[in-house]
């Protein structure tokens, strides 16, 4: 499943760069995460609950920060399995300052996902991601708001 798209959010590339590489911003925006703990060398290791349709269980996980270019992005590898299914896929984030002085979210990857997970149907799988990017980018814009406000 290909999923891409872009972001508006508040606060300049640098700002937005150190929020997205927090383990706690990070626990906090992913929806369903349990657990984030920075294994090392841009390695999270993650626990999340999954929930689609009638289907939820335990993941566990890693989210890995590869080929970093602050405050200009990096790309994404992310892999996961519990018992209705597993996740594996690798994309790309790309920051650039807005005329606005914020900062514009470019993302686009492929996501493979298999096991029972799978068998609810693509559509409905990529509706719920559609939701779940947008869910965390918007916690990430009120991480930003608070940092922004913090900073003055």
């Amino acid at each position: 499943m290909r999923i891409e798209g872009s972001y508006s959010l508040p606060g300049e590339p640098a700002t937005i760069y150190a929020l997205l590489l927090d383990p706690g911003v990070l626990s906090d925006c992913i929806p369903g995460c349990q657990q984030l703990s920075d294994a090392g060398g841009g390695v999270y290791e993650m626990k999340m609950k999954v929930a689609l349709a009638a289907l939820s269980g335990d993941f566990n996980g890693k989210v890995a920060m590869l080929d970093p270019d602050p405050p200009a992005g990096h790309r994404l590898g992310v892999e996961g399995s519990g018992k209705i299914g597993f996740i594996k896929g690798e994309g790309a984030l790309r920051l650039s300052a807005a005329d606005d002085g914020g900062t514009a979210v470019a993302y686009a990857g492929d996501v493979l996902i298999g096991g029972t997970l799978a068998a609810v149907g693509q559509r409905l799988l990529d509706t719920t991601a559609r939701m779940m990017i947008r869910r965390f980018f918007d916690k990430l814009a009120g991480h930003a708001k608070k940092t922004m406000d913090e900073t003055g």
